[in-house]
């Protein structure tokens, strides 16, 4: 398969480290935000910022759109989540069930739940009632999490822990869940294909693993990368993933050949990769890193 890759736009509002973006369920708009305790929504066209959401008081390390584009929910260091209208910046929920640190934010397919996971003393995942609040579950068997994204099709979620372990489970008292424990260091990041079938994750052993998300049978481990991989995401697809991090090179490689490295852009980032978002319905890319955010056309 050719691949290639041309520079697109970039975007530099934010005044301090971004942290988190996402597409918009359209692929008309990103949201993105970090350490300025903003969220920022965007076109990513134009680079117009549409609108700056001011509420939160700290760091914000996670965030995702409704699945009708409608409401955003953004999770800051001090573990405090808004839920908020996109159009308006009017805060529909607060939701304080962490401790601090949420690193990660999954709303359910249906719309009707979030799935929040906490760091450095927190070390849950929570499923709450996305627009009143209401807490509904916690998942308290994983040690920092930092990812925790629902299934496609809303039936699991899978968390991503500094314990060196991916648990996949239903997001109910249920059977004990699935443990994947092949990677030797922190899970920082993970990706459901978007069939469901199979898991992409990733970490501090700087390898990538893609596995059967039903059995936990490991099928490939890609090892181009040399320091710690901070992001992934497959495109939509399901054919290529995106991945980034410590070493500052975005790789786009072949899900289902690891050993095909299709592209390798070193001059893109100067320093490490800390979030990563196809677009759902253009061939672009956002990868982040310090201030500024890169969209990047990747022809598959």
């Amino acid at each position: 398969m050719g691949v290639t890759a041309t520079s697109y736009s970039h975007y530099t509002e934010h005044t301090d480290n971004v942290f988190t973006l996402s597409w918009s369920p359209a692929g008309t708009r990103i949201a993105s935000g970090g350490r300025d305790n903003t969220v920022r929504i965007w076109e990513p066209e134009s680079g117009h910022t549409i609108y700056t959401f001011r509420t939160h008081q700290a760091c914000i390390l996670a965030l995702d759109w409704s699945p009708d584009a409608c409401y955003l929910a953004s999770g800051d260091l001090n573990g405090i989540i808004y839920v908020w209208e996109a159009s308006t910046g009017r805060v529909v929920t607060t939701y304080r069930g962490h401790q601090r640190f949420v690193h990660s934010i999954s709303w359910s397919p249906d719309g009707h739940t979030i799935a929040s996971g906490g760091d450095f003393g927190d070390n849950t995942v929570q499923i709450w009632d996305a627009l009143s609040g209401q807490h509904i579950y916690t998942h308290r068997s994983q040690y920092r999490i930092f990812a925790a994204p629902w299934s496609p099709d809303g039936s699991r979620i899978a968390s991503a822990s500094f314990d060196n372990v991916v648990q996949i489970w239903l997001p109910i008292e249920a059977p004990p869940p699935l443990t994947y424990t092949h990677h030797t260091g922190p899970v920082y990041t993970l990706g459901w294909s978007p069939d469901g079938i199979h898991m992409a994750s990733a970490g501090q052993d700087t390898r990538a693993h893609i596995w059967d998300a039903t059995t936990g049978r490991l099928l490939h481990v890609y090892p181009q990368h040399t320091r710690a991989i901070k992001a992934l995401a497959w495109s939509p697809d399901g054919t290529a993933i995106a991945s980034g991090g410590d070493d500052t090179i975005l790789r786009i490689w072949s899900a289902s050949d690891p050993d095909t490295t299709y592209l390798a852009l070193s001059d893109l980032h100067q320093a490490w990769i800390r979030a990563l978002d196809w677009s759902p319905t253009h061939p672009l890319l956002a990868s982040t890193s310090q201030k500024t955010i890169h969209l990047t056309t990747i022809q598959l």
